[in-house]
């Protein structure tokens, strides 16, 4: 059996060699469920009572034909007009499953093998994957300091001499927290408008600084912004993600997708969820009251730690930080494991929930610290 087994691994057939030599993006999504998720930056107290409804609401028919999505990009426009006063059409916001669908159909349709992908390090680990399967080069520049700046003296550099085909800015970067200016984000477009440069913010509510409020896509249209539903909409599990930009550019990344990528459910649901910008913003409020209080605990008992504009933090416990992980995981806790991770090794990632959620975790915390 053994040699059959060897006989038919040998000759399978081969995928591109990109495939075949690229390391994917794996996140560790099972037996998550009953425990205090803290790991993936996730809405920790779910979507708004409205989506629930809408969801329940669905009927036998919805379910049996394949999904429409007339009107949902004209919602989607509404209510990011409405937060930040911009004139968006329906045409310039492309809607997918979940932004990483976003992300792997901007790679699929813009990155050709042996051009160049920027981008900055650490930061999420989904972005070099989708270069790898194109065969791109990839080109990562470290944040800096002690703080994890954001580094774009560095960054307008290797635009002059590299002059990548994609530049990727997590707005504020996850895991760091770093953040730069809507402003340095512009000036970086028109200094190389042949880069496409994404602006990844889906935890800009947390920040305050979207780029949408100041950009022209006519005078830019190198720009994509993307947005999504998961982190403080709450509707993580049924993946719903935009992508913003000039109307040309987003035709062009919507070709590579499927007819039907989001799901009946998802449609519902974004509908319910966008007219209820009341319960995001309360939940937006109770994550960064909750910010506050933990970044005074950390400061009063000293511990190493980085906190800046995410619903995350990061932490380095003295203990080694897989004993912590497993400990919290002993009391029902799960956080993010930063081992083995560019500049911020013996680190664990922490997302924020509200304030309650926070001590729950600082008391497990300090158990298994002891301190």
């Amino acid at each position: 059996m053994e040699n059959l087994d060897n006989s038919i691994s040998s000759h399978f057939p081969k995928p591109r060699q990109e495939i075949e030599n690229m390391n994917p993006y794996i996140a560790p999504l099972e037996g998550r469920r009953n425990l205090l998720r803290l790991d993936f930056n996730e809405n920790t107290i779910g979507p708004s009572p409205k989506v629930i409804d809408a969801i329940r609401s669905i009927s036998s028919k919805e379910i049996a034909t394949y999904p429409e999505y007339n009107g949902l990009q004209q919602a989607a426009a509404n209510s990011l007009n409405s937060l930040n006063k911009t004139h968006l059409e329906p045409s310039q916001i492309g809607l997918f499953n979940g932004v990483d669908s976003a992300i792997h159909a901007i790679f699929h349709s813009y990155g050709n093998a042996k051009e160049k992908f920027l981008t900055t390090l650490p930061t999420f680990g989904y972005y070099n994957p989708c270069a790898n399967m194109q065969g791109m080069q990839i080109i990562e520049i470290p944040y800096e300091a002690r703080n994890f700046s954001f580094p774009l003296n560095a960054i307008k550099d290797s635009l002059k001499k590299d002059k990548p085909r994609l530049l990727m800015i997590c707005n504020p970067n996850n895991p760091t927290g770093t953040k730069t200016s809507a402003k340095n984000i512009l000036e970086l477009a028109f200094l190389s408008p042949r880069t496409l440069i994404i602006v990844d913010e889906l935890y800009e509510a947390f920040l305050g600084d979207s780029i949408l409020p100041i950009i022209d896509f006519s005078q830019t249209p190198n720009i994509v912004v993307l947005r999504s539903l998961s982190k403080i909409s709450g509707l993580a599990g049924l993946r719903i993600g935009f992508g913003i930009g000039n109307k040309e550019v987003i035709n062009r990344i919507k070709r590579v997708t499927g007819p039907y990528d989001i799901n009946s459910f998802a449609v519902k649901a974004a509908f319910a969820a966008l007219k209820d910008q009341e319960y995001i913003d309360n939940y937006v409020r109770q994550v960064l009251d909750a910010r506050k209080w933990i970044h005074e605990k950390l400061l009063t008992y000293e511990i190493k730690h980085h906190i800046d504009s995410g619903n995350y933090f990061l932490i380095w416990p003295k203990k080694d930080s897989s004993e912590i992980e497993s400990s919290l995981k002993a009391n029902g806790i799960l956080i993010r494991n930063m081992k083995n991770k560019p500049l911020i090794e013996g680190s664990l990632r922490v997302s924020i929930g509200t304030k309650s959620q926070m001590e729950t975790f600082w008391r497990a915390f300090q158990k298994a610290e002891g301190i």
